[in-house]
């Protein structure tokens, strides 16, 4: 197996590659002997410690195949030590967005119809709580690793999915840029909320995960900046992004990859005007999507005669 972004290459399912960070193993190593008396084998502090990775798992799944659905990008997803992530690009629409991350909780709602009550049944039919008490501890803990994963998930804090959701009912009132800013904002009591949450119960992975949405939420801050920056800037007629459609801004905002030099591409036909180097794609600066500069080209309709 190959290794990538610190991890190692699990498999590949639906064109999805899936990875396992190496860090993962130190944490599970942790987890697993530190839960030594919930059950009478250490396999069964395995299986559940297996069994939350593989929820998470179909969780992420479940962002890249609604994102495929709706045309985006979705070919790699991470699962690390406080969880996974699934890299997604979907089309920058508001409702196409909100479908991607509701896609998410939605599986784990699926798990709970579908697996809720035929555990439940089974739990009571051979009152395994006496007859097979670790069953019984498993299966209470697969149902409790489910629902503690969809209730946490859905809380309105960036960019966990409740963060997201909320931020994609926003861009359909206010615009992408203001969405982003307000679900961003939120993120920040949030991450206050759990720090605060870490110090009185002395724990160390809450504040392991308010450090990271911490820095989600500044990446999503600096991504409000940018936003705004090109909001304001004017647009160039004649051109489109064939993924957003929107118009390029006008000016120097592409740098040349030979001679640093910063040129305005659809004013030079994506060649460098300092050293002459074409380039065969040109970058959205809104959607960060790659096209040819042909395909920018806005093509008025041709009249039909009557």
């Amino acid at each position: 197996m190959k290794s990538r972004r610190r991890g190692i290459h699990l498999f590949r399912l639906a064109g999805v590659d899936v990875w396992l960070h190496w860090y993962w193993f130190l944490f599970a190593a942790f987890e697993i002997s530190n839960r030594a008396n919930s059950y009478t084998s250490m396999a069964w502090n395995a299986a559940e410690y297996l069994a939350l990775f593989f929820v998470v798992l179909l969780h992420e799944y479940g962002h890249a195949l609604a994102c495929r659905q709706v045309g985006g990008t979705a070919n790699e997803i991470m699962l690390w030590p406080l969880g996974g992530m699934a890299y997604v690009a979907p089309p920058l629409r508001p409702g196409a967005t909100l479908w991607c991350n509701v896609a998410g909780p939605l599986v784990n709602v699926a798990l709970l119809i579908v697996l809720g009550p035929p555990g439940y049944m089974l739990d009571q039919s051979f009152k395994l709580d006496r007859t097979a008490p670790n069953i019984h501890s498993f299966l209470l803990a697969l149902a409790a690793i489910n629902i503690l994963l969809l209730a946490f998930n859905l809380l309105p804090i960036y960019p966990l999915d409740g963060g997201q959701i909320l931020r994609c009912l926003l861009w359909f009132v206010v615009g992408r840029a203001r969405s982003l800013m307000g679900a961003v904002a939120i993120g920040f009591v949030g991450v206050a909320g759990l720090l605060y949450l870490a110090v009185r119960f002395r724990s160390f992975w809450m504040a392991i995960l308010a450090l990271f949405i911490l820095s989600s939420c500044w990446g999503g801050w600096r991504e409000v900046r940018i936003l705004t920056r090109l909001n304001e800037l004017p647009r160039r007629e004649g051109f489109a992004c064939p993924s957003c459609k929107v118009a390029p801004p006008v000016g120097k905002f592409w740098k040349c990859s030979r001679c640093a030099k910063a040129f305005d591409t659809f004013q030079n036909r994506a060649t460098c005007p300092n050293c002459g180097v074409e380039y065969p794609l040109t970058m959205c600066l809104d959607c960060r999507k790659q096209h040819p500069m042909g395909d920018w080209v806005v093509r008025a309709p041709v009249p039909i005669d009557a």
